[in-house]
């Protein structure tokens, strides 16, 4: 996996808005996707864990966008743990456009606050621990 987890998207025409460039929103869906193939690639577990209650919630996102990106561009989104707490977790995000000839550009910075919950007797969501084997792994994607 290496000190990140990588997401790779080409940007498609569905991605842009009338101006040819993506549309903000998609940066955000980006690191929602990304956060679940992280989760489907190396905490099956956790995802079982859905069906028995367990939830991760997004809390707060952002992102910072420095360059545009257009259609067919290859970015390359990776994520790292920032902060994590016993029930709150902070991930970041890079977005890297990938330039002819192998190079890197960085065109977007992002920020996602997740809170792991389950429902108590009542059926009202409450705070839950993040599941060990989350934990473990994330720790392989500390922030630098």
């Amino acid at each position: 996996m290496g000190d990140a987890y990588e997401y790779r998207h080409i940007v498609t025409i569905e991605d842009t808005d009338l101006l040819g460039n993506v549309n903000y929103v998609n940066y955000i869906r980006w690191q929602g996707r990304a956060r679940e193939l992280f989760l489907r690639d190396y905490t099956p577990d956790v995802v079982a864990g859905f069906a028995d209650g367990v939830r991760l919630l997004t809390v707060s996102c952002h992102c910072d966008y420095l360059r545009e990106l257009r259609v067919f561009d290859e970015v390359v989104v990776r994520m790292r743990q920032g902060e994590l707490g016993q029930t709150q977790s902070v991930m970041t995000f890079e977005y890297w456009r990938q330039l002819p000839g192998g190079g890197e550009e960085l065109v977007a910075t992002g920020e996602q606050r997740i809170a792991c919950v389950t429902t108590d007797a009542n059926g009202h969501l409450v705070p839950a621990r993040f599941p060990e084997s989350m934990r473990r792994v994330l720790s392989q994607v500390q922030s630098r």
